[in-house]
């Protein structure tokens, strides 16, 4: 049966989840039914764009559709996706799932509950380099991440952790082994532009020895998504920008000197949209009843992480005075 899906949410992002969805449609992957907003004139606007139904009030939509893409405030997240779910309608939620654990608990069980897919928006893992480097992963001990954006006046409803490093926490936390503890976790960060935090840095150590040094701001000059690791005998440099993956090792000893050389293997790499591989596969778990790539549970992981940073920022931010500068400031 072909899934009716439909868009929740039709902002920056939401708008491109709308596209993809009328070009899967297109495809007869699935039957693109509607685009809900809360803001009339936009969702006409688009659902005219994507030739689909309008509609400024979610719950319309039960028993009009089988799978949804929500792409609302994360305040928003559970209350809409729980009823969904519970309803038995299949939810691809937007990062970060929610806002705090226990809201992501509520939509994990009402998924559960229903036997509907809930599948998280954690896009990196989707990108065509990543996904040509993950058969080569084993035992990483060392990351350097760094993700940096030019200032823009999208999700300042949220800080820098839980808008751009979130997804290297969950990235990393994939590598290195989901059933690893994060041991050890020292962070901080500072607001810049806005009242939240817009500039981070977090240290994150795990049971198996593995260190993961994450940088994220979202008011720097150019745009850099970049994470170097070094495994057993390799080193191992990913620009989700570019699309680029490369994985280094030493070459035997030759010349003179002895001293070994450098090799290194280019990854092929194929050429796709990260959001419209996270759509398909949402849409494919749905048909199928099958594990979703990205499920609650580690949309629920990411978020601990997230979090866990954050409450390591703003006691950073008072020991060191930093939070006394900005009420004066």
């Amino acid at each position: 049966m072909t899934l009716r899906t439909a868009v929740i949410g039709v902002g920056h992002l939401g708008r491109q989840h709308a596209r993809i969805h009328a070009e899967l449609a297109a495809e007869g992957v699935c039957e693109f039914t509607a685009v809900c907003d809360l803001d009339e004139d936009l969702a006409r606007k688009v659902a005219t764009e994507r030739q689909a139904n309008a509609s400024t009030d979610w719950p319309t939509l039960i028993g009009q559709v089988d799978a949804v893409s929500l792409a609302v405030p994360t305040e928003s997240h559970c209350d809409i996706a729980c009823g969904l779910l519970e309803a038995g309608i299949h939810v691809l939620v937007e990062k970060p799932i929610s806002r705090t654990l226990e809201e992501a608990d509520r939509m994990i069980a009402a998924g559960k509950k229903s036997a509907a897919i809930l599948q998280v928006g954690h896009a990196e893992r989707f990108n065509p380099a990543l996904v040509a480097l993950r058969p080569h992963v084993r035992n990483p001990v060392y990351f350097e991440i760094h993700r940096i954006g030019q200032f823009t006046a999208r999700s300042l409803d949220i800080d820098v952790v839980l808008d751009l490093m979130i997804h290297d926490l969950d990235i990393v936390q994939w590598l290195v082994g989901e059933d690893i503890e994060v041991t050890s976790l020292h962070a901080v960060g500072i607001p810049i532009l806005t009242e939240r935090v817009d500039a981070a840095n977090a240290r994150l150590e795990f049971a198996s020895g593995a260190v993961a040094n994450i940088t994220a701001s979202r008011v720097g000059t150019e745009r850099i998504r970049k994470m170097r690791f070094f495994q057993p005998h390799d080193y191992v440099a990913v620009d989700y920008a570019t699309n680029y993956a490369s994985i280094s090792n030493l070459a035997p000893a030759s010349g003179i000197a002895g001293w070994p050389g450098v090799r290194t293997q280019t990854l092929e790499v194929k050429e796709v949209e990260p959001l419209r591989a996270e759509i398909e596969a949402f849409l494919l778990s749905a048909s199928l009843g099958s594990v979703p790539m990205v499920s609650g549970g580690d949309g629920r992981r990411a978020l601990a992480l997230a979090l866990r940073t954050l409450k390591q920022i703003q006691e950073h931010t008072v020991r060191s005075g930093v939070s006394a500068f900005l009420r004066n400031a």
